[in-house]
């Protein structure tokens, strides 16, 4: 059915065009043109206004060849843009099966290995002319960024009823059924300036205040749903002069919503009273940038899953993942989606690589979720 040798040069080809995030400019072209190619229905987004990066996302939509209306259509979802080292990349194919770069930079099969599927299954649902209702392929830009892509796409854009990620690290049969939502923290000290060694007793120290907030903070693993930490701390000034500013940058996760919020407030208590007993101010700001997201085992979009990775032979596991993906926002949408494991190795590093019986069962899998989801 999938045809291996096709579907390694597709992905050969797709990770030698430079696409790091933020200059998704060259990759959106071809991917337009490959889409476009097979008949798809290919168009680009406004995003690109809102995110700031080099292309808006892509909505690419394959007309149902089954009249049923009971058939639902569902989604595919995969990221355009890859880390940094990703330029010119030099894949090589090894004899243990895998492939690589060079060494030099990233493989870049996160997330060209879910694009790569993509278009191979494309083309067997039409080789095979299997029946299915219609289906978006919706690749986003920025999400190496923050997801900023998929957060900057209307929701008018999406019209399918539930949807797969092909965006998560694993062994294949791995379905993330949940993700933390994530904020972003920045918080502002301010102290009062005064000579160090003449008269500091005069001053307020903008570090010791904010010192003395972390240390009331609760930080790290908070408890199975809930992480937070501090990312930055930056005080300057001379030595000789009590220190009046500090910035930090910090971060909250949770799978559970109000817990995210009930972090969010017990960091903003803890800098705020510490401000308070020395006599100061501090400013915070929270950002709640994408909404966490869980599915149950027993939830339709799950169990379908489940199925259709039985019939190709894959043993399907749930597990809740510590980072977000796009499926937070497509779920923040009202779209139950389903992140995938997809088989890469050591992503966002040099050594990163796939095994090519993983791109194959990958794109496998896609056909079998587009033949499930058609039984009705």
């Amino acid at each position: 059915m999938i045809k291996q040798d096709r579907l390694v040069q597709e992905f050969i080809s797709l990770i030698q065009v430079d696409s790091e995030t933020r200059f998704e400019q060259e990759i959106c072209v071809v991917l337009k043109e490959k889409f476009g190619k097979y008949g798809l229905h290919v168009v680009e987004d406004a995003s690109m206004s809102k995110s700031g990066h080099g292309a808006g996302n892509l909505i690419c939509t394959l007309e149902a060849t089954d009249s049923n209306p009971a058939i639902p259509t569902i989604f595919f979802t995969s990221h355009m843009d890859t880390v940094a080292p990703g330029n010119g990349i030099k894949p090589q194919i090894g004899e243990d099966g895998y492939i690589r770069s060079d060494g030099t930079t990233i493989l870049g099969s996160d997330d060209k290995a879910g694009i790569a599927a993509m278009l191979e299954a494309i083309q067997v649902l039409k080789e095979q002319n299997i029946p299915h209702g219609r289906i978006q392929f919706v690749i986003t830009a920025g999400e190496e960024s923050g997801l900023k892509g998929a957060r900057a796409m209307e929701r008018s854009s999406m019209e399918a009823q539930y949807g797969f990620a092909l965006d998560s690290n694993g062994n294949l049969g791995a379905i993330a059924t949940a993700a933390p939502g994530r904020a972003e923290i920045e918080i502002i000290f301010h102290g009062k300036t005064a000579h160090a060694g003449v008269n500091p007793e005069d001053g307020i120290s903008a570090i010791q205040v904010a010192s003395k907030a972390v240390s009331r903070m609760s930080l790290g693993r908070i408890d199975n749903e809930t992480t937070a930490n501090i990312g930055s701390f930056s005080g300057v000034g001379p030595l000789n002069v009590v220190c009046d500013k500090v910035k930090m940058e910090a971060e909250a996760r949770s799978i559970v919503q109000h817990k995210l919020e009930a972090q969010i407030a017990a960091m903003k208590k803890a800098c705020e009273s510490a401000a308070a007993e020395a006599g100061t101010t501090c400013e915070f700001h929270a950002d709640i940038v994408y909404a966490s997201y869980m599915h149950d085992d027993s939830a339709p979009i799950v169990q379908l899953t489940s199925r259709a990775m039985n019939t190709i032979g894959l043993t399907a596991s749930t597990f809740h993942s510590g980072g977000g993906s796009d499926a937070n926002v497509f779920n923040g949408m009202g779209i139950p989606t389903v992140n995938l494991a997809v088989g890469y190795l050591d992503i966002h590093t040099v050594k990163e690589r796939i095994a090519i019986r993983d791109l194959v069962k990958t794109a496998e899998l896609v056909v079998a979720l587009v033949k499930e989801a058609a039984k009705v």
